[in-house]
């Protein structure tokens, strides 16, 4: 068996470069750009109006004196408007600002007496709420670098300096094969010897939920020539394949077995943790095989530890994994030395509370958990108050 930082290190030294592709924008949610966006436009434009309110030349403002109006500008008007000394124009937030004017006083700091322009604002500047060509995007400057997230903010930078289209990387296409003679789907008779299959479902919701939709989801009995099968569809098809059940060492495991039958390299299996001791990983080419436990627990624990992070990297992400910290515990905890145990925990945003219900089979704990609380294989006592390493799901 090796550690639980040796398996991370393995998986993340055995993922190849994903590929990429050009999407739309409104296609891009979430992805990760691959590489680097830089603006063909000033941003703004033009010298723009922050206020609605008046433009005019600062070094023409007295406070004891006004300013004639003599036009109007509002945002979209594409004629140019002349001005003299002395002289203002009503503007309008996002106009562009005459070339001879440099400041724009808000409406609510002037007085207007028979189209002349009394300013009451004290603290007014040369170039108050004028927004200069280029004083947030300059043409040619770097916008967006590659590796980052488009959250709806970046999708619309984007699409401020008349991009279109945008080069991000792929998702990965994953199939998920779960295995077990016991399994009954949901809504069909139990029978004795049975239980409702939840993997799959589970499986599923934590792929969409980071964005992943193209899934196939298969089936096989606890038959090593069956499941060779349903490997073999996996792999023509998937990037990255997860199997569920049948990985540990009983008479009716047969996943590392069928894994031999279709090539697929080992780089480890089992690790000095729990739950999810016989985690299997491998890869064929640039395909990556997990092997996950059969327990529910055990799956979701590997899943969020191992394969998230593994599927982040191939998407582009520059900090794959859960987000991390240390937190205090709410109660003592002890445990024997040899294993990093995954915890169900819930953390109040003030001290981590360990659930009740941590063996592998249970899932009501894992429903109530939003973070798992790391123990390291050598810790075997942490006291209330002590900090916990804790992994946000």
């Amino acid at each position: 068996m090796i550690s639980v930082t040796e398996a991370s290190i393995l998986i993340q030294q055995n993922i190849a470069a994903t590929t990429t592709e050009t999407l739309p924008l409104a296609k891009c949610l979430h992805r990760i750009l691959a590489t680097d966006v830089s603006s063909n436009i000033n941003m703004p434009a033009f010298n723009q109006s922050g206020m609605d309110g008046y433009a005019f030349r600062f070094q023409d403002y007295t406070p004891e004196y006004s300013l004639e109006i003599v036009s109007t500008v509002a945002a979209g008007d594409k004629s140019a408007i002349s001005m003299l000394p002395g002289q203002a124009v009503r503007i309008f937030t996002g106009a562009p600002i005459p070339s001879f004017a440099d400041t724009v006083v808000m409406q609510e700091k002037t007085t207007v007496i028979d189209n002349l322009l009394f300013i009451t604002d004290k603290k007014l500047q040369i170039g108050s709420n004028a927004r200069p060509a280029g004083s947030e995007i300059k043409q040619g400057q770097k916008t967006l670098s590659a590796g980052t997230s488009l959250s709806p903010a970046a999708i619309g930078m984007l699409a401020a300096i008349g991009e279109t289209d945008v080069t991000v990387y792929k998702k990965p296409e994953v199939a998920v094969i779960i295995t077990g003679n016991e399994l009954q789907i949901p809504g069909l008779p139990l029978q004795s010897g049975n239980v409702y299959e939840s993997n799959s479902y589970m499986l599923i919701a934590a792929l969409e939920q980071m964005g992943i939709k193209d899934i196939e989801l298969l089936y096989a009995t606890d038959d090593l020539e069956e499941l060779t099968m349903r490997l073999k569809e996996a792999l023509e098809i998937a990037d990255v394949v997860l199997l569920t059940g049948g990985v540990s060492v009983g008479d009716y495991d047969f996943v590392v077995a069928a894994t031999e039958q279709c090539s697929v390299e080992k780089i480890f299996h089992k690790i000095k943790q729990k739950p999810g001791k016989p985690l299997f990983f491998g890869k064929k080419n640039k395909q990556l095989v997990f092997g996950l436990p059969g327990n529910p627990s055990s799956v979701l624990t590997c899943f969020y530890e191992y394969v998230t992070p593994a599927l982040q990297q191939l998407q582009g992400h520059l900090n794959p994994g859960l987000i991390k910290a240390f937190l205090p515990m709410a109660s003592s905890f002890s445990k024997n030395e040899g294993l990093t145990h995954f915890l169900k925990a819930n953390y109040n945003g003030q001290k981590v509370t360990l659930l009740s219900g941590q063996e592998s089979y249970r899932l009501n704990s894992f429903a109530a958990a939003n973070c798992l609380a790391c123990i390291p294989e050598n810790t075997t006592i942490l006291e209330e108050g002590a900090l916990v390493e804790v992994h946000f799901l």
